[in-house]
């Protein structure tokens, strides 16, 4: 069982990231609905018996304060949709898929509205065209002999190819195979691996590499990224075989980032 001081400090990191996360919302119009309201006020609930001191109760009022104004948010947002008469497109293919083919038919004939253009010669198109065909050179003028530079054949070795950048050492496929196989690895049992655990390597560059490569892993359906934006922390998980998620569900960005600052953070935090 956590001390009280330990439980204590715990809250008090919890409630701060309520405070950083409702704010980011605020702050930067995000989407209002990637709150879950009810697992943040489980979370107020459960530290509120802890506090003692005027600064935790401050902090633990702010954290409420904050919380309602993405409430509101979401309020607004709701409001906004139904006065602007929005429709769900998941609702609107479930009253597709009832009509009849007959109503579908009716529908779009009387929703359709073909364009008819008419193009014709007109004199002035004419007169375009004359001046085009008089403003041309003589043949015997615009079919001169093109003037070539005779040069040396030469060989050059694929080391001197992979430094100028012509073709790379292994394929871009092949790479993302090695790298999958790699990850797979390294994550064993445990399904999953920390994000930074996996992409972090000791300079900075290597670690741009790692993680452009990762992202192209999570996009082509060989793994998933696991975001609990609550305590900040990505996670990657690999699949068992590639898997195509077309159809299967809505693709949402990730951002995750990758300055030279979060990288020496977390090289500081790996040598202590």
């Amino acid at each position: 069982m956590p001390s009280s001081r330990h439980k204590k400090k715990l809250g008090e990191e919890h409630l701060q990231r309520i405070i950083n996360l409702c704010k980011s919302i605020e702050e930067r119009s995000i989407d209002p609905f990637l709150v879950d309201v009810d697992d943040i006020v489980t979370v107020i609930q459960e530290y509120f018996s802890e506090w003692e001191s005027l600064d935790e109760f401050n902090l633990d009022a702010e954290a409420v304060n904050r919380l309602a104004s993405v409430i509101e948010l979401q309020s607004d947002w709701v409001k906004h949709r139904s006065t602007s008469l929005y429709t769900d497109p998941f609702l609107l293919e479930e009253k597709i898929r009832k009509l009849d083919k007959e109503e579908l038919v009716d529908l779009f004939l009387r929703a359709w509205h073909p364009i008819v253009e008419l193009e014709q010669i007109s004199p002035y198109s004419l007169g375009e065209a004359m001046k085009y065909w008089q403003g041309l050179l003589p043949l015997n003028e615009r079919w001169l002999e093109t003037q070539t530079i005779k040069t040396e054949i030469g060989t050059a070795s694929s080391e001197e190819l992979m430094k100028q950048g012509i073709f790379m050492e292994k394929a871009f496929s092949e790479e993302l195979e090695i790298l999958w196989e790699e990850l797979k690895s390294e994550v064993g049992e445990a399904k999953k691996i920390h994000y930074w655990g996996f992409v972090g390597r000791n300079s900075y560059e290597e670690t741009l590499r790692r993680a452009y490569m990762t992202s192209f892993l999570v996009t082509y359906g060989y793994a998933t990224l696991e975001v609990y934006r609550l305590e900040e922390e990505v996670y990657i998980r690999p699949f068992e075989k590639p898997v195509s998620m077309v159809g299967k569900k809505q693709v949402v960005s990730v951002p995750v980032s990758i300055s030279f600052e979060e990288w020496k953070r977390w090289k500081n935090h790996q040598q202590d």
